[in-house]
C-alpha cells in the first residue's frame, strides 16, 4: 500500500502557503535530545515535573516554548533562547528550574548568561512524534540547511525543532527574530533561501509569511513583495500608516528602493479549501473545510 503524508496532500489541493504564519512574537526555545521529545511541543520523557510545570506556566502567560536539538549539544546542559530579546543562556539540567523560577519572577539571569545567537535562528520543525511529515520532509531539509550553512561559511545558526505549526505544509522552518515562517522546503530551495535571508529578504517560493501580520496581511505582503521583484525592486513592503483594518480584504503598503518608492493595493478574498490538517486525520475526521486568504490584485497608488 501506498504511504499518504498530509504534506503531499495538502500540496495537491491547492492549499497556499501565504497567510499560514502565525506564531507568537515571545519565545523561551529549550535544546532537549530529541530522542526524548513528546508529542507535546514543550515535553520530553525525561524532564523533571518541575521543569514541565514551569514551562506550562509560562506557555498560559503568553510565552510559546518550543524545544530544539542539535547533535553537538550535551544531554544535560541546555542551552536557552529568548525571543525577541535574543538572549543566550547556559544552564545545567538540575538548576531548569531555579532559571525558569527567576525568568518568571523577572529576577536577574546573569549567572546563567551565555551568547546570543551567532547569527540569525533558523529553526525546522523534524517532529517526528507530532507528525511523520516533520520526520519525513523535516527531518531532510533540515539536514541540507545546516550542510550548507557551514559549507558557504554563512551567518546562521540551524537546529531542529518541535511543533511550529501548520505539519501539512512540511518541511516547515522559523527564523528568529525575524519572525519569518516558511513551508515546503525542498532540496531545491535550500540554497536560494539561504542566500536570500543572508541578505535580510524572504524567500518568496516557500513563504509563509511574516509572524507579526494577520493572516490576511501576510497573504497581502506576500502579493507587495512578489509584484515588486518581478519589477526588479528588492524593497520590503510594510504597512502604511492608512492601511485600515488589518483584517480587511484591501490593506495599503508603502516600498522603497534606494530612491525610489512608492504605495501599493492588494485586495485579497477568502477561499475554502477542504484539507488535513496533520496527519492524524488520515485515521481520524479525514479532510475537513478550513479558510484560507488568496490575492486577487496588486494596484500602484498615486504618492
Amino acid at each position: 500500500m501506498n504511504q499518504r503524508f498530509c504534506a503531499v496532500e495538502s500540496t495537491a489541493v491547492g492549499d497556499p502557503l501565504a497567510g499560514t504564519a502565525t506564531h507568537a512574537e515571545r519565545n523561551l526555545l529549550l535544546a532537549w535530545p530529541r530522542a526524548k521529545w513528546r508529542r507535546n511541543l514543550r515535553h520530553a520523557s525525561d524532564m523533571p515535573e518541575a521543569v514541565s510545570e514551569r514551562l506550562d506556566a509560562l506557555a498560559a502567560a503568553g510565552r510559546r516554548v518550543n524545544l530544539i536539538h542539535r547533535r553537538d549539544r550535551p544531554s544535560h546542559r541546555h542551552r536557552l533562547y529568548l525571543m525577541p530579546e535574543n538572549r543566550g543562556f547556559e544552564v545545567e539540567r538540575e538548576a531548569l528550574p531555579d532559571f525558569l523560577t527567576a525568568f518568571e519572577r523577572g529576577d536577574s539571569l546573569a549567572r546563567w548568561a551565555a551568547e546570543p545567537p551567532a547569527g540569525a535562528l533558523l529553526l525546522c520543525c523534524t517532529h517526528g512524534k507530532k507528525d511523520k511529515c516533520c520526520a519525513k520532509f523535516g527531518f531532510a531539509a533540515y539536514k541540507a540547511l545546516a550542510a550548507a550553512v557551514v559549507d558557504r561559511d554563512l551567518p546562521f545558526e540551524v537546529w531542529e525543532s518541535s511543533h511550529l505549526g501548520g505539519c501539512r505544509l512540511a518541511a516547515s522552518a522559523m527564523l528568529f527574530p525575524a519572525l519569518r515562517k516558511y513551508g515546503r522546503i525542498g532540496a531545491e530551495d535550500v540554497g536560494p533561501l539561504l542566500e536570500a535571508e543572508a541578505r535580510g529578504r524572504p524567500y518568496l517560493p516557500c513563504y509563509r509569511g511574516d509572524a507579526r501580520l494577520t493572516p490576511v496581511a501576510q497573504c497581502a505582503q506576500l502579493a507587495a513583495l512578489e509584484w515588486l521583484e518581478a519589477r526588479g525592486h528588492s524593497a520590503t513592503p510594510h504597512l502604511a500608516d492608512d492601511a485600515g483594518d488589518t483584517d480587511s480584504r484591501r490593506l495599503v503598503f508603502g516600498w522603497r528602493d534606494g530612491a525610489r518608492g512608492g504605495r501599493l493595493a492588494v485586495t485579497c478574498r477568502s477561499d475554502t479549501v477542504v484539507r488535513l490538517d496533520t496527519c492524524a486525520d488520515l485515521e481520524g475526521d479525514g479532510a475537513t473545510p478550513s479558510e484560507v486568504w488568496r490575492a486577487t490584485g496588486v494596484e500602484p497608488l498615486p504618492t
